[in-house]
């Protein structure tokens, strides 16, 4: 919290230098957001408190300005004999000094990756203030998608409504985002400021482009996104209301977007944890070569480390591709063959096997060898193992426990496989962060997928077409659409039940997966809740 509290206290102090009078935080930006079970413990609660008091404290000399400051407030009820303790979602106006308002949001979300009902009590009532000549109307994120907040805060005379946010990303959220403000402006007729929270935390990302949308629901500024920084909006007294207005920053393509929500995913988790690096295994497939590209593009190169374990049946190609794209980044690389342990594992396993042909148990063994050897690694030198597998694979199971789901981040585990392969595209064509055109050699993104676990192997022996496969799997897993649902839409009857086996009875692999970055409007993660245990299939 300390640290939150000096980066407002520094960035009030710029802002009102700049002539700011009215500086907006994002949704708890105090403790960040989601703090998850921290906000049940009472410590957490009066730490968070105290960074409330340091901000007004140290600001306190800065005549006429304005702090909104996000924060869990901790209260009391009394229900006939027994005082019940409670937690706000809280936001407080702070000015010279003093504490001038403190507001609980009301709306409470409770679905995908939110869980504010477990930790939250819905707030009463309504906070307008005022800073200089304007009345401001202050609601708090989930508020603003409803009616009654807003309309509260007109008629209490708001000329103005501020919003503090903490919105996860998913691809198309912005557009949503926008859109719901402007229609809730254009509702009471009042311009709308929305402060949007920007980092990485644990699985979600939170990916800033705060903006401001005038009465008329015009879009009157918006900050880039993905970036942490202050962003001015003027506000300007017109004949029915103030008019706002700013710089406003340029669309982000699909593609652009979820690179920027990988990298910062990755520079977030890995800078805010305090490992000193990453490894990753680079097989010379799409998987492992996308996530190079955007742990370079996070880190550096001087931060990445790539370990090639060719087995018996890796082409040679593979380490081909693998040691061109390691040279064109610039990073660490070295290669361990796996042959040794592969035959040391058979032989040691050959009585016990006697009589049995060989199937995916060899497969699987040769994966975990190289989960072993990356943890081993990692032990030694400190850095952690970033994973590679995608989305399509952990959906149906196709992925080796404790081989190559073995590591601490995941990076890619809500990409699916045909947006793997958009997103390589992308990648070779831009250069967002300045470490090179085209970092994938094209055969990686041309050839065939496969494991090479066995000979002559390729995912198709064992999935459905990619294109097939992730258009089912966005229907039945994130679109929560039934069986007959996806048939009548025009798949193969066959294959969609088995898809839909094959995500039902790998939900215990899921389970131990490492948390990876969230980038679609339904995940492995947070927002997906389902039991290992059970045999419902429709």
């Amino acid at each position: 919290m300390t640290g939150n509290a000096q980066k407002i206290i520094a960035a009030a102090r710029t802002a009102y230098e700049n002539g700011a009078r009215l500086v907006l935080t994002p949704e708890l930006s105090i403790c960040g957001y989601p703090a998850e079970d921290l906000l049940l413990r009472p410590a957490f609660i009066a730490a968070c408190d105290d960074a409330v008091k340091m901000v007004a404290r140290e600001l306190a000399g800065l005549k006429g300005l304005h702090v909104v400051v996000g924060h869990p407030r901790g209260g009391s009820l009394r229900r006939k004999s027994v005082e019940v303790q409670m937690r706000y979602n809280a936001a407080s106006v702070l000015c010279e000094g003093k504490v001038l308002e403190s507001y609980a949001k009301r709306e409470l979300p409770n679905y995908k990756v939110f869980d504010e009902y477990r930790y939250f009590t819905r707030g009463q009532g309504t906070c307008v203030f005022q800073v200089e000549d304007v009345s401001v109307g202050l609601l708090i994120c989930e508020d603003a998608w409803f009616e009654e907040p807003a309309e509260l805060a007109r008629v209490s005379g708001a000329q103005l409504l501020v919003v503090p946010n903490a919105s996860p990303m998913h691809v198309g959220k912005v557009t949503e985002r926008i859109a719901q403000m402007a229609e809730r402006a254009k509702a009471v007729n009042l311009p709308l400021i929305y402060a949007h929270l920007v980092g990485g935390q644990d699985e979600v990302i939170f990916d800033g482009g705060s903006f401001a949308v005038n009465a008329d629901g015009s879009l009157a500024a918006r900050a880039p996104a993905f970036c942490e920084d202050l962003f001015y909006v003027q506000a300007t007294p017109g004949p029915q209301c103030f008019q706002l207005s700013g710089p406003i920053a340029p669309d982000l393509s699909d593609e652009e977007e979820i690179w920027h929500a990988l990298v910062m995913g990755v520079r977030d988790y890995i800078g805010k944890n305090g490992f000193p690096g990453v490894l990753l295994g680079l097989s010379g497939g799409i998987d492992s070569a996308l996530v190079l590209a955007v742990a370079v593009d996070a880190l550096g190169a001087d931060r990445v480390r790539a370990v090639m374990m060719p087995s018996p049946y890796t082409q040679d190609i593979s380490w081909i591709d693998a040691r061109d794209m390691s040279e064109r980044l610039g990073v660490r690389y070295d290669e361990i063959s796996i042959k040794p342990e592969f035959e040391a594992f058979k032989q040691s396993l050959a009585k016990e096997f006697e009589g049995r042909a060989e199937d995916t148990t060899e497969e699987n063994i040769q994966a975990r060898i190289r989960g072993v050897l990356l943890m081993a690694l990692s032990n030694k030198f400190g850095s952690i193992v970033l994973t590679t597998g995608n989305k399509s694979e952990m959906a149906t199971g196709y992925c080796t426990l404790y081989g190559d789901m073995a590591g601490g981040f995941a990076v890619i585990k809500d990409l699916l496989k045909t947006t793997v392969f958009k997103l390589a595209r992308w990648r070779n064509e831009n250069d967002p962060f300045g470490t090179g055109l085209n970092p994938i050699p094209d055969r990686i993104i041309t050839r065939p997928p496969s494991a090479e676990l066995r000979a002559d192997q390729v995912d198709q022996d064992s999935l459905p077409p990619y294109e097939i496969l992730d258009a089912i799997l966005t229907r039945y897993m994130e679109n929560d659409q039934g069986i007959e649902e996806v048939v009548a839409a025009g798949f193969e009857r066959e294959v969609v039940e088995r898809v839909a086996r094959l995500v039902r009875i790998n939900e215990y692999k899921r389970r131990q997966a490492p948390v990876g970055i969230r980038v679609t409007h339904r995940g492995f993660g947070k927002d997906w809740r389902y039991p290992i245990t059970g045999k419902f299939l429709a």
